[in-house]
């Protein structure tokens, strides 16, 4: 095979892709990304057995985050500057050497390739397939992707200011781990709960770092239609670019919208300051191959949530940042304050077309947890009235399966006294379904993003407190959570750490997990998978 890669919900026949990523990526990439990730396991096993201090290293610490984010699926495409990242990695490492205490540590911290053609042959054989003990392989690759679903919200947080050196010290812990072959199944399963834990931290940590700038989410009513005005969309998740971006097209006659994850932003008070900031314009990730080509405007990426453009008119609309990046694209850099030039998406949006309206009207969210919090008198008095009978945690990601039509025909079969909590991209599957509301609470309570799974736990926490119980898991609340990437994962992590139990995972389980991880998983937490519309929600309701 030319590449092995099985971290999203799409791999082929749920094994592996083998050939070319079903994301899109190409042989080259992929090996180069395994080669990344590689190095910085040696740069974690350096840290950790050279007694390295986090804190002494802030600029290591922060390309690690950078680079674990160039390898989540969909972020980057861009062959030459994954190349150039590896470079840069192998020179940092070679500058830790002089902290270490001790120059015991493994092979992996002291590879060295400089052409791109030697680091696909050293990529041959430090990928996925590397671990050849079927069992020890997928759950150092579930650590792995829970790790890199961390360095995502981390990353995001350190973007507004805000960091925590025990995540470091654990990023490095757990990536370490991962090249030790004396670790076995049993303290491999006590780390993935561990990285469960610290993805609770990361979580956390974003939370408060947006919430302190942007203000608490509110309730809010997101326009779905189109103005007359050109217009930028922006995609992906970095809310710093947005408030950038804003900021640069204030009074330019340039309207702005979000796409996808970056719907949420619309429910942050700072943010409705900008009269520009016109609406939300189409759906899920997955759509935005008709979708950028009826906006008409170009595309600024933020983050991951890219699908290689099918058109060279679409990709020249394209422009990328942060740790997204696809090649014949521009990608725009921060200069060294963090400040980023978006004057050239500003030019190009005044001499294209306005978007075409696809749909029209309003979709409504803002649902984070101090706003349920808000609520809660009257949410409570709900449930003791019996008016609402059970809460469906319905977060993580959408997808291109026609599988995924499960969950839309899930929320509209549920039945009128349940209410669904919901984050991530897997919204769009229901959130524009008229599913009413029980007296005056909607039926759907989207909280925000996918990091905002965060929310979902504080309510299911807080009405534990309110109802007295000992065990989250006396609630009137199922979890029924769709996966793609790997920041799903790391919320499914989360949730097992708080103690979360019979969580049912679709449209299919991880590909990553071996038979006997699997049955550990279900023997332990009650994980388990979808059925039928109606057979699941017989049981649940159960």
């Amino acid at each position: 095979m030319s590449m092995f890669c099985y971290q999203c919900q799409e791999t082929v026949m749920n094994k592996g892709c083998t050939v070319k990523g079903v994301c899109g990526k190409n042989e080259e990439v992929a090996k180069l990304q395994d080669l990344l990730v590689y190095s910085l396991k040696g740069i974690s096993d350096l840290v950790v057995n050279g007694k390295i201090n986090p804190e002494e290293i802030p600029d290591v610490n922060h390309e690690v985050l950078r680079s674990l984010f160039i390898t989540i699926t969909n972020s980057n495409f861009d062959a030459d500057a994954i190349q150039k990242q590896i470079t840069k990695m192998i020179s940092l490492r070679e500058g830790l050497k002089d902290k270490a205490e001790t120059a015991d540590f493994n092979d992996a911290a002291v590879f060295n390739v400089v052409t791109k053609e030697a680091m696909l042959e050293k990529a041959s054989s430090v990928g996925v397939l590397a671990t050849e003990n079927e069992d020890v392989r997928s759950l150092r690759e579930m650590i792995i992707y829970g790790v890199k679903g961390i360095a995502a919200y981390v990353e995001h947080a350190l973007n507004l200011g805000k960091e925590d050196n025990s995540i470091y010290e654990f990023i490095y812990e757990a990536l370490a781990a991962t090249l030790d072959d004396n670790l076995g199944a049993d303290e491999l399963v006590a780390l993935t709960l561990k990285t469960g834990e610290y993805g609770v931290k990361a979580m956390a940590l974003l939370d408060g770092a947006n919430t302190s700038k942007y203000g608490n989410p509110e309730i809010t009513y997101v326009n779905i239609g189109v103005r007359k005005n050109p217009a930028i969309l922006i995609s992906g998740h970095d809310l710093t670019d947005l408030e950038q971006l804003l900021e640069q097209t204030k009074g330019t006659g340039v309207d702005v919208y979000t796409h996808g994850e970056m719907l949420p932003a619309h429910y942050y008070p700072a943010f409705k300051k900008y009269d520009n900031f016109a609406g939300n314009y189409g759906g899920s990730w997955w759509k935005q191959v008709g979708e950028f080509e009826t906006f008409h405007g170009p595309i600024l990426f933020t983050t991951n949530c890219i699908v290689p453009p099918k058109s060279e008119e679409v990709e020249k609309r394209i422009f990328t940042t942060g740790s997204s990046g696809f090649p014949g694209c521009t990608h725009i850099v921060s200069d060294a304050n963090g400040k980023k030039d978006f004057s050239e998406i500003i030019e190009m949006a005044k001499k294209l077309p306005a978007p075409e309206e696809i749909e029209t009207g309003n979709i409504v969210g803002g649902f984070a947890h101090n706003q349920v919090f808000a609520l809660a008198d009257k949410v409570v008095d709900a449930v003791k009235s019996g008016a609402i009978k059970k809460f469906f945690v319905m977060a993580g990601c959408d997808g291109r399966m026609n599988s995924r039509d499960y969950y839309t025909e899930f929320a509209n079969k549920l039945p009128k006294d349940t209410v669904i909590l919901t984050a991530g991209c897997a919204k769009y599957r229901y959130n524009k379904l008229d599913l009413g509301d029980i007296g005056g609470i909607p039926r759907v309570l989207d909280a925000g993003q996918c990091n905002d799974s965060y929310s979902l736990v504080l309510i299911a926490l807080k009405l534990k407190e309110v109802f007295g119980l000992d065990d989250i898991n006396k609630l009137p609340i199922a979890y029924n959570i769709a996966w793609y990437e790997q920041k799903a994962v790391i919320v499914l992590l989360a949730l097992l750490y708080l103690g979360v139990k019979n969580i049912h995972l679709g449209p299919t389980l991880p590909g990553f997990l071996s038979p006997n991880v699997a049955k550990v998983l279900v023997e332990k937490f009650g994980i388990a998978g979808v059925g039928s519309v109606d057979d699941d929600i017989a049981m649940f309701m159960a």
